[in-house]
């Protein structure tokens, strides 16, 4: 037992938008979240395209529940992101982000994401650019990966970027070319941790409570970023909490699946509103397919919903399951 450091939402493109960051930081736990990347290439974004991403900035850059949420930018023009970055700052957000880590071949392609990992003083250049853009008020950090293929880089990627201002940076504990496999390395967190004197937080393969203890003690990181697991397991953040302080004892699975199933209902309701009705299902069992590994009773309505492609046939299918479907929206809990 004892004090367990900040819990952050990680940013997941394609899965964790705006309507599951709400739902997740409801059932509390994160200490912040940051969003999925917008992608920045050679214009000046309008506000909308920031608020689109991340509603949230309409609320103080909170989630309903209360939980900060950092808006991460990504692409590889110093210029063109330092436009940007002022450009989102005068929305205010809690903080700005910036993505040197994704491993998706589309961006990657376009010399973005992980890509930039193969020259340090660009990214310093960089994080300098939109430091410079920036209030010194609304803080920037950073999220990298160990390195493209190998980890001979990583050190001065992460001093590259302390260099050039970030205020904090988190390390998926994986070069680009592992993408998600496990395992992950914490034990090089910790070698980078060591080589900077900003606030560094792990990041990769967080599934449990006990992964995360495993986590903070091979990379020496009070703070840790949660991504897949999160998803999978909407209270893992909240039990990581209370066994940090001796509130738990043993895990009721029946019981959070039936304090989930108001909160599938509120994500199905919010995903209908945004999303075009042919896509909303689709939606709804992206989510599904991660929880089978934690309920089984996510694994059978799971394959209930699969064949169905219609809104109202879905509905229809989660009220038989004891999905209560809303005709409004929950009340937000403190995170």
């Amino acid at each position: 037992m004892g004090i367990v450091g900040k819990l952050l939402l990680a940013p997941m493109e394609g899965l964790a938008d705006c309507v599951l960051r709400d739902v997740l930081t409801r059932v509390g736990g994160y200490d912040g979240a940051v969003t999925e990347f917008v992608r920045v290439s050679g214009s000046l974004l309008p506000a909308r395209t920031f608020r689109r991403i991340c509603p949230e900035l309409d609320n103080a850059s909170r989630t309903p529940a209360g939980t900060p949420v950092l808006v991460q930018l990504l692409g590889s023009d110093p210029g063109c992101l330092a436009e940007n970055a002022a450009q989102l700052a005068e929305l205010r957000p809690a903080g700005i982000d910036l993505n040197f880590g994704c491993p998706a071949p589309t961006v990657n392609r376009h010399g973005g994401g992980a890509m930039l990992l193969d020259d340090p003083e660009h990214l310093c250049r960089i994080v300098a650019a939109v430091r410079r853009a920036v209030p010194a008020a609304i803080p920037v950090s950073a999220k990298m990966r160990l390195g493209i293929g190998d980890t001979r880089q990583a050190l001065a990627c992460a001093c590259a970027l302390e260099a050039g201002g970030v205020s904090s940076l988190v390390v998926h504990a994986r070069t680009r070319d592992e993408g998600y496999k496990p395992p992950a390395h914490w034990e090089w967190v910790a070698r980078i941790r060591d080589a900077v004197a900003v606030p560094v937080v792990a990041n990769g393969e967080v599934w449990t409570p006990e992964h995360h203890a495993l986590c903070r003690a091979a990379s020496g990181c009070d703070d840790v970023m949660i991504g897949r697991g999160a998803v999978a397991d909407p209270f893992l953040a909240r039990r990581i909490k209370a066994l940090a302080t001796g509130g738990i004892n043993g895990v009721d699975r029946a019981a959070e699946w039936r304090e989930l199933l108001p909160l599938l209902a509120e994500f199905w309701h919010q995903v209908q509103r945004r999303v075009v009705a042919p896509h909303a299902p689709g939606r709804l069992k992206l989510w599904l397919n991660s929880l089978r590994a934690t309920f089984g009773e996510a694994e059978a309505l799971y394959w209930t919903l699969r064949p169905l492609r219609g809104s109202d046939e879905t509905s229809r299918a989660l009220a038989a399951y004891g999905v209560p479907v809303p005709c409004g929206g929950l009340p937000a809990r403190a995170a």
